[in-house]
């Protein structure tokens, strides 16, 4: 489960995302998450992912 909060909700991708995936592709498929509701949600708050750094910024 992820958290609902989109604030909490950056938090918590960044770091699965630092600390346990290569990409954002690989860690919805391993989560199961929609990546376009996934982005939709972050984007809604300014962040955006960048995929040198492998994090929402």
């Amino acid at each position: 489960m992820i958290p609902k909060d989109p604030v909490m909700l950056l938090s918590f991708v960044n770091l699965k995302l630092r600390d346990y995936y290569d990409s954002l592709e690989k860690m919805c498929e391993d989560m199961e998450l929609d990546k376009k509701e996934l982005t939709d949600r972050l984007e809604a708050i300014d962040y955006h992912y960048d995929k040198e750094k492998n994090q929402f910024v």
